[in-house]
């Protein structure tokens, strides 16, 4: 793997992403009738942890409503800032999402445990966003609250 500063693995790296990001869009989230799925019960952690999140499903067009916040469709069809996208999508389905999400100008992305793209975060990481690759955010955020 190509190094770059903004591909971020290090505790410290995660901590900051974590301690920076307050509003978290949900690229690929779940419904409610899903909820034994990670990518419904991970932003349903995230959002009892304080953080806002914006659910983005990629199906489910029927769903307006997840969490109790509005659906959007695009992430770039967010109003406000978005400051990290959670991305659960199979590492194949990625890069179609990449212009998507860099049009949402977010500081980080964060593509859940077992989801790595080179390609794609080479090309978030030399935009200007931190990315973090296979790696759980709520399995993150939980030890670093462990930690103090």
């Amino acid at each position: 793997m190509t190094a770059h500063p903004n591909l971020i693995d290090t505790p410290a790296g995660i901590r900051d992403i974590l301690a920076q990001c307050r509003t978290i869009a949900v690229l690929g989230i779940k419904t409610e009738a899903q909820a034994d799925q990670a990518a419904f019960y991970v932003p349903k952690y995230m959002q009892a942890a304080g953080y806002k999140v914006i659910p983005v499903p990629v199906y489910y067009p029927d769903a307006t409503e997840i969490l109790g916040e509005t659906v959007y469709r695009r992430l770039a069809d967010i109003p406000g800032a978005v400051d990290l996208v959670n991305v659960f999508r199979r590492p194949a389905d990625v890069p179609p999402h990449v212009d998507d999400i860099l049009a949402s100008k977010p500081k980080a992305v964060w593509l859940q445990l077992g989801i790595r793209n080179e390609e794609a975060a080479l090309k978030l990481a030399r935009a200007g966003v931190k990315v973090v690759q296979d790696r759980c955010i709520m399995v993150d955020h939980r030890a670093l609250a462990r930690q103090g």
